[in-house]
């Protein structure tokens, strides 16, 4: 089959999230609000139709995509690609004590996607290995269908869309963050990935 549409989803609401701390690649838990977000999501992206889900191996991405599964009886794949950004010396931390720890490093870190933590990766990085699922996923021994749904983090999903939509570094800073259970669309057309939707979700 040939990979036409990915949807990019990222987890619901995790207790680092609700306490402001940087998770990377740290395993935290979908807080009761997150498992609700990923519910309350989980109508809308059966609209897309999915063949597959893959997630990420990181509980809060295989929690979130669980509850579409289930839901729909789609099949589910985990590819550890798919984690978030290792965050390296600062994985745990809130942003004050990054701040205090590193002073002027985390602008520093979001202006340019060549640049990683102490002790971690850089955005470039990240969207190299996600991109390589989508690579597999067009050569067509692994896609079962048109449309795949990646369930996947904040930074990742950013990032790929960056590479996907082959824009310049320089610009990557431009795209928002993705919300909790919120979804990036892309669909592939002469051989070129446009954006249909970004940051896209449902509000209860």
């Amino acid at each position: 089959m040939t990979l036409r549409r990915l949807v990019l989803w990222r987890h619901g609401e995790t207790d680092y999230n609700a306490t402001g701390r940087m998770q990377g690649h740290l395993d935290s838990a979908l807080t009761p609000v997150g498992w609700n977000q990923a519910r309350f999501a989980a109508p809308a992206l059966a609209r897309f139709e999915p063949d597959l889900v893959i997630a990420s191996d990181l509980h809060r991405a295989t929690d979130t995509a669980t509850v579409l599964t289930d839901a729909i009886s789609v099949p589910l794949r985990i590819d550890k690609r798919l984690r978030e950004t290792h965050l390296g010396d600062w994985q745990g931390l809130t942003t004050p004590e990054v701040e205090q720890g590193w002073p002027g490093e985390l602008v520093r870190w979001r202006a340019d996607p060549t640049w990683a933590p102490p002790g971690g990766e850089a955005r470039v990085d990240v969207a190299d290995r996600a991109f390589e699922v989508v690579a597999d996923l067009q050569s067509g021994e692994a896609c079962p269908g048109e449309t795949v749904l990646l369930a996947a983090h904040g930074g990742l999903i950013v990032a790929l869309t960056g590479k996907l939509l082959g824009l310049p570094l320089q610009t990557w800073p431009a795209l928002a963050g993705i919300s909790n259970c919120h979804w990036v669309e892309l669909r592939r057309r002469d051989g070129i990935w446009r954006l249909q939707a970004y940051n896209a979700g449902m509000t209860a």
